[in-house]
């Protein structure tokens, strides 16, 4: 008996022809002449390792998720190729493992059904987030709205549409239908209102110009004038700050326009502050001198003699004349307050004479003088009956009316 009589799955008789064992008896696979039997075998028993390996990275593929379609199409080639394989091996148990792999397609079919719905659920959810959120800025008031990001926002928006749309999985038609057509007409909203929008502030902006022009010639039109001007560029800057914006780029050359009229006055005035000033020197060393002489009166106590002193002060004050325009405040507030002083002896002198008060704190005065009086009897009747509860509340309010005797006083 040769080798190949012995060999599980085939044989080479002595023609060279070579068989393939099956369930069913043996089937010629095909001939191999000028070969040894050993080698005509191990020929054929490598075209059958081909289809094992072609079996095992199927199923691979299938453990690794691969569509279930495509596995099933692998399945019925396979099963095909192995039936009528010219191969020397087991046939039978490759065409076991693909009929269980078959099997185990309707489960990978039913699994990725499952998870394509769960992906198409999501994909729609995805989307209408995105188309809510174009939404809500289309909702928005367009007079309130940040333009530049509210626009840089929608492309994001939309590029996220254009991403999801060419990466995520197909959703079916009519909702895509619909989404879109809800992107798209918050969209055509949002654009409408921006166009409004900056219609309208090209308007405004439009009206404004022409306001603050006006103010500039206006306010050009004072520099002969010079610091005599002053008030009344002061008065159109008013009327600058209630005129509202004409848009930055145009405000920043309007503005500027504006500042170098007004810098004219104020570059006279300052001129003629500065020779007031030299004029009113001397002004200020004399009412500094009165201040050194005015100041003592803070201390005084009598009121006839700080009166007198005051009022000589004021006289030679108001015969001095004006001080430079910066030293203005500062001796003005030391002066008030000698004033504040020396009119608060008169109140206190007030105060203390009123005859009114006088006559009420002379009879609220006996009253209480009275009440003491028998307050100071109960006392003593108190200790002498040795009543601790009695001798306290006779001795607080005893102590009470003594307080307010002696605030009278």
């Amino acid at each position: 008996m040769s080798t190949t009589d012995q060999h599980p799955w085939g044989r080479v008789d002595e023609a060279g022809v070579v068989y393939v064992r099956t369930a069913d008896g043996e089937r010629v696979v095909g001939e191999y002449p000028d070969a040894s039997a050993d080698e005509a075998l191990a020929y054929f028993e490598r075209k059958y390792a081909d289809l094992a390996g072609q079996v095992g990275l199927l199923e691979q593929r299938a453990r690794r998720g691969a569509p279930a379609a495509d596995v099933a199409k692998a399945v019925a080639t396979l099963r095909g190729s192995v039936a009528a394989a010219n191969a020397v091996g087991d046939l039978a148990a490759l065409d076991e493992r693909l009929a269980k792999l078959g099997g185990a397609v309707e489960e990978l079919t039913e699994q990725q059904s499952a998870e394509a719905k769960a992906a198409v659920d999501q994909a729609i959810a995805d989307r209408t987030a995105i188309v809510e959120q174009v939404e809500a800025l289309a909702a928005e008031d367009p007079a309130k709205t940040q333009w530049k990001q509210a626009s840089a926002r929608l492309d994001e928006l939309f590029s996220a549409w254009q991403n999801h749309q060419h990466d995520g999985p197909r959703i079916p038609k009519n909702d895509a239908n619909e989404l879109w057509k809800r992107f798209r007409a918050a969209r055509t909203t949002l654009e409408r209102n921006r166009k409004a929008f900056f219609a309208e502030l090209d308007s405004q902006h439009k009206d404004v110009r022409a306001r603050k022009s006006e103010l500039i010639e206006r306010a050009e039109a004072l520099a002969p004038l010079g610091a005599d001007g002053v008030s009344q560029y002061r008065s159109l800057l008013d009327d600058w700050k209630r005129a509202g914006r004409a848009g930055k780029r145009n405000d920043d050359a309007l503005w500027a326009r504006f500042k170098a009229a007004g810098d004219v006055l104020y570059a006279a005035k300052a001129e003629s502050d500065a020779v007031e000033n030299e004029e009113y020197q001397h002004n200020l060393e004399q009412k500094l001198a009165l201040l050194t002489e005015a100041e003592p009166l803070l201390k005084a106590t009598d009121r006839g003699a700080a009166r007198a002193a005051l009022l000589s002060i004021q006289t030679r004050w108001d015969a001095i004349g004006k001080v430079p325009r910066d030293q203005v405040k500062s001796v003005e507030e030391r002066l008030r307050k000698v004033e504040t002083a020396v009119r608060k002896l008169d109140d206190e002198h007030w105060e203390r004479s009123n005859p009114e008060k006088k006559a009420r704190s002379e009879g609220l005065a006996a009253q209480l003088t009275d009440a003491i009086a028998k307050l100071e009897d109960e006392l003593e009747a108190a200790k002498a009956s040795g009543d601790a509860r009695a001798i306290k509340d006779a001795q607080e309010a005893l102590d009470a009316r003594k307080a307010w005797l002696s605030a009278l006083r």
